[in-house]
């Protein structure tokens, strides 16, 4: 913060903006030790009952929820009667979010290992072009068929790994459009 933003803040709505957003008290703390290099002194009180108004704004469940889905972690700043739902929307919020990423997660599986096929196919290309080439080497020759032989055995093994990644996004797609379900259910 520079000094004129120090000296002119409103305290509680800093405190405010700051708890809306799910900040820890410890954002006053690096304010103060911003606004001590200006000889200014954060108004603690003010600060301190924008940040609890702020954080009734943020402890609410739709924001916990929304939170969680995003991938978004909680600093535990909500008080006691306002947690319990705020952590059960933002857990259901990030159970959500885990299943999407684990569909994500198969899905770039998938693409890399298609990729790479891509790529061992036009190896494969070139090593058959030098090795019938007039011009290539005996030892060459025995190279080139020992990489072709490596390179067919790993398009096996891509293969046999794309097939397992299509069922676990399978099964991944399935318990994440399953609780989809449960989450309108239960009004999310």
């Amino acid at each position: 913060m520079s000094g004129d933003e120090c000296a002119t803040s409103d305290w509680a709505a800093i405190g405010y903006e700051d708890g809306a957003r799910g900040y820890t008290s410890d954002r006053l703390g690096q304010r103060r030790k911003a606004c001590a290099k200006h000889g200014v002194t954060p108004d603690f009180a003010a600060y301190q009952n924008g940040r609890e108004q702020g954080l009734v704004e943020y402890c609410q469940p739709g924001r916990g929820f929304q939170i969680g889905s995003n991938g978004g972690s909680y600093n535990g700043v909500c008080s006691a009667n306002l947690e319990g739902d705020f952590l059960d929307a933002y857990n259901a919020g990030r159970h959500l979010h885990t299943l999407r990423s684990s569909v994500n997660r198969a899905t770039a599986g998938i693409n890399a290992r298609q990729n790479e096929l891509e790529r061992i196919d036009e190896d494969i290309l070139e090593n058959e072009a030098e090795l019938i080439n007039g011009d290539t080497s005996t030892e060459r020759r025995v190279i080139l068929l020992a990489e072709l032989k490596n390179l067919s055995e790993r398009i096996g093994e891509l293969e046999s790994e794309i097939e397992d990644l299509y069922q676990q996004r399978a099964r991944y797609q399935v318990e994440l459009e399953q609780y989809q379900v449960a989450l309108l259910d239960s009004g999310y």
